[in-house]
Formats: C-alpha cells, sequence, structure tokens
C-alpha cells in the first residue's frame, strides 16, 4: 500500500500488539461460517508470522502485503503459506477469489486512501462473510490522558518513518466501512482496560445481495 512500501521487517516473529490482538482474532475467527476450507485472506500480512499462526491453528491462509523485505522473510520462513506481494491498490479479488474472512491487522492506519483499502476488503469477502479490522484505539478520555501524562508524542510515533498517518476512532471507522457497503458493524476493544485500550478491532459483515 502506498506509504508502506518500505516498512522495516527484520524478523519473522510476532511484533508486541500480536499479544493481545492474536487471542481475540481467534475468538472472533471461531464465530465465523466458514467454508469447509476455513479459507481466510490477509491484507498487509507483513512478515508472514501472523498466517503461519493461523495456518497452525487449522486455517488455510492467503496474504499479500507491499513490502519486499517483508515478503522474502515470509517466504522464506514460511513458504508453505501462500504469501505475495500486492496490496489494496491492486486486483486482489481477480488474483485471488473471495473468502469468508478477510483480516488486517494494525495496517489501515498506514493507508493514504482509506476508501480503496475499505471497498478492497470488501470485494475479497464471500457474501455473508466477516471483515476483521484492527487499528489503534483513539478515543476522548484515552486522548486527555496521553495528554495529560505528556505521552501524546509517543503516541502519534511523529519520527517513526512510514508510520502511522491516520488516527482512526470508532466513529470514523464505522463510516467508512458503512460508506463501502459493509452492515452489522461493532467493535471490540484489546490490550489494557476499554477506555485505555491499545486497539480497536472492527468486525463488519458483508451482507447477501
Amino acid at each position: 500500500m502506498i506509504g508502506i512500501s518500505e516498512f522495516k521487517y527484520r524478523t519473522a516473529e510476532h511484533n508486541c500488539a500480536h499479544k493481545y490482538l492474536l487471542p481475540k482474532l481467534i475468538k472472533i475467527l471461531n464465530e465465523v461460517k466458514f467454508d469447509k476450507d476455513k479459507n481466510i485472506f490477509e491484507l498487509g500480512c507483513g512478515n508472514g508470522s501472523v498466517a503461519n499462526f493461523l495456518y497452525n491453528k487449522g486455517y488455510k491462509v492467503t496474504g499479500v502485503d507491499p513490502s519486499k523485505e517483508g515478503i522474502v522473510i515470509a517466504n522464506k520462513k514460511f513458504p508453505h503459506i501462500n504469501l505475495k506481494l500486492g496490496s489494496c491498490y491492486d486486483d486482489l479479488q481477480k488474483n485471488y477469489g473471495q473468502f469468508n474472512a478477510v483480516i488486517s491487522l494494525e495496517v489501515i492506519e498506514h493507508v493514504f486512501e482509506p476508501h480503496k483499502y475499505a471497498a478492497c476488503v470488501f470485494d475479497l469477502l464471500k457474501d455473508g462473510g466477516s471483515a476483521i479490522i484492527s487499528t489503534p484505539y483513539h478515543g476522548y478520555l484515552k486522548n486527555v490522558a496521553l495528554s495529560i501524562t505528556g505521552k501524546m508524542d509517543d503516541h502519534f510515533t511523529a519520527l517513526w518513518d512510514y508510520g502511522h498517518i491516520k488516527f482512526w476512532s470508532k466513529k470514523t471507522l464505522r463510516q467508512l466501512l458503512n460508506e463501502v457497503g459493509f452492515a452489522d458493524i461493532r467493535f471490540l476493544r484489546v490490550g489494557r482496560i476499554p477506555i485505555l485500550a491499545k486497539s480497536m478491532i472492527a468486525v463488519a459483515n458483508k451482507g447477501k445481495t
């Protein structure tokens, strides 16, 4: 995706966010109605660590990422998983088909054109499928707490090359997903207590047409 094609990966290990994201992700996936092959698409698969985690849980994962460095690491470490160079600006539905679930963890905050991103996720889903999208949580009380404690600069990562460029609230993320056709959108907060959550996870369904 434009803006994170040079995002750097050094290893095929999980990052710190996965500790609180992955347990909740599994609980959400347990509620998804899968076909017998349990196909998942990961938009922004990075170094492949999440795809491999899901593979070991019995899911068949396909994924893309715009980081050449990330995909090289992923293909070397996890050759048994279909992970390729690509982004939401490609015709991913044409290239890969449709899935019961599309996951995208801590990606949307890096994307310059979020409507294209959201439309891509929508197109990748089968009717009745679920999108699972996580992003750092921004709420009024959390932002006040960050300001009072002097942590706002750390939180907005201004000095991080290819870092966060969008800062989503439940309201703005819900509006984005509604605009591309998603319905029945719910949010879960993870990491810390809810009002100070590190991330939020949007679960959005593609209604049958």
